[in-house]
């Protein structure tokens, strides 16, 4: 299929080198206080800055200050910026100038408005589009789906939200890069079950 697998949350170090090896396109790393996967010590995860190529890495934040993002870009090799708040475009626009990959996060619901996402369209390389929660990110339930007929935007996207071992069918849509997995293959918060992810990668590179 050649889409992106992002496997996301991660903070343990032993089980990150172990995702490593499932080659996934990309990692993700939580610096939001209000999450159970927030990487609280960034020294324990020094060891990915000696890594080369593939898996990129991106720090997810919400609503952070600007030395926040500072802090953890300056301490790892940061490849991507997510944002899952309200941060605004021209937040974007900084750190695309600064050299990083940006995404932002969508949370998607019955009445969501596509054109939100317009303001954006040159401002982030992706979009994620989340389900909606009490809090940000993480709910591990699915979206509609049906609702992405609705996207006319040109800024490929990423899906998250409810996505599991059980997943079989993966909506067709132009502009679908790649899927984000994360709650609903963990052992317990941040920790990931690497048999789940292995058999999950494996079904979908190979379909």
């Amino acid at each position: 299929m050649g889409r992106i697998i992002k496997i996301c949350g991660l903070k343990d170090p032993e089980n990150i080198l172990r995702i490593i090896q499932l080659n996934p396109d990309w990692i993700g790393l939580i610096f939001y206080p209000g999450s159970p996967r927030f990487v609280s010590d960034i020294e324990s995860l020094r060891f990915l800055n000696n890594l080369t190529g593939k898996p990129l890495i991106t720090a997810v934040f919400v609503n952070p200050d600007i030395a926040e993002v500072d802090h953890v870009t300056s301490g790892l090799r940061i490849d991507m910026i997510q944002f899952h708040g309200t941060e605004t475009p021209a937040t974007c626009q900084k750190f695309r100038d600064a050299g990083f990959l940006v995404m932002k996060a969508f949370a998607i619901q019955k009445d969501f408005d596509f054109t939100q996402t317009e303001k954006y369209q040159e401002k982030a390389d992706y979009f994620l589009f989340d389900t909606p929660g009490p809090k940000h990110g993480g709910t591990g339930e699915q979206f509609s789906w049906e609702l992405l007929s609705n996207y006319h935007g040109k800024t490929p996207f990423l899906l998250s939200g409810g996505i599991s071992p059980d997943t079989v069918a993966i909506p067709d849509h132009p502009h679908l890069a790649g899927l984000d997995l994360n709650s609903r293959f963990e052992i317990s918060p941040g920790i990931k079950n690497i048999e789940l992810l292995k058999k999950f990668i494996n079904k979908i590179r190979n379909d």
